[in-house]
């Protein structure tokens, strides 16, 4: 009697494994796909790009388009949020340098992006611009060209030569042969464009993009394109941002027809 019951005992304990090898096999198959699935990043927008917080470091000169684009992107990728630091390229580098939480630059100039290879992807240059002569409304002092702006009597303000435009301003005075005497020298376009806006100034260089933005204050006087420099505008990653693949989607957008469409629209030239 006893041996019956051990093989009826034995009989059902090989049945109970038998019946529990396939369940314990569905159960790690739900395991691997639960892994998986806290693994996964949030789910993409539309457009493919990881959500994240960007902070993206750009020009002085890109601060009003940038805006305009930075909404459209959030727009595009929803759970993104884009935000900027403006500044003269200069004065980003140097952020860049000194380990500033960044993900994205983009400078007024190649050089200045060039200066940051080891802290940067490959750069692209998704925009460029042309300088203008600003002066005030109405141009109450009748300027006409670059030769005007080398009469003392007026107050002429330039950027610092270390800034893009204040080099631009430099080379295209020093191939006319053209000596001015700047009032102030400033850290960004921006600043020179306030001066002439708030009439300490009679004129300044910017770049033609700037002046755009101040119609009710300023005129321009356009700068013949043989007299003129062509400001290029490098747009690349950093390497030490904490959300490498959501930046790299956000620089290659600057180049898409959406945002060339923004950046042509507030005057922007094609790269």
């Amino acid at each position: 009697m006893s041996l019956l019951i051990t093989r009826r005992r034995a009989a059902a304990a090989v049945l109970t494994t038998a019946l529990l090898v396939p369940l314990a096999a569905c159960g790690s198959d739900d395991s691997g796909t639960d892994k998986d699935s806290s693994s996964a990043k949030p789910s993409d927008s539309a457009s493919g790009a990881p959500k994240a917080d960007l902070t993206v470091l750009a020009a002085a000169s890109l601060t009003d388009v940038f805006k305009e684009a930075g909404a459209a992107y959030e727009k595009e990728n929803p759970g993104t949020k884009v935000t900027f630091s403006f500044a003269g390229s200069q004065e980003l580098a140097a952020q860049v340098k000194q380990g500033a939480p960044a993900d994205a630059l983009v400078t007024a100039d190649t050089k200045t992006m060039d200066g940051l290879t080891g802290e940067t992807g490959t750069p692209t240059v998704i925009a460029k611009n042309r300088l203008v002569i600003a002066v005030g409304e109405g141009n109450p002092e009748k300027v006409e060209n670059l030769k005007d702006l080398s009469d003392t009597k007026l107050k002429v303000v330039l950027a610092a030569p270390e800034v893009p435009v204040g080099r631009y301003s430099k080379q295209i005075l020093d191939a006319q042969k053209i000596e001015v005497k700047p009032v102030s020298q400033e850290p960004n376009v921006r600043a020179v464009l306030s001066k002439v806006e708030l009439g300490e100034a009679d004129a300044g260089l910017v770049y033609k993009t700037d002046a755009e933005t101040a119609t009710d204050k300023v005129d321009a006087i356009d700068i013949p394109d043989a007299e003129n420099a062509v400001a290029s505008y490098p747009a690349a990653t950093l390497k030490a941002s904490e959300h490498s693949e959501a930046a790299t989607a956000f620089v290659a957008w600057l180049s898409t027809p959406a945002a060339q469409k923004i950046l042509q629209g507030a005057g922007f030239q094609q790269p």
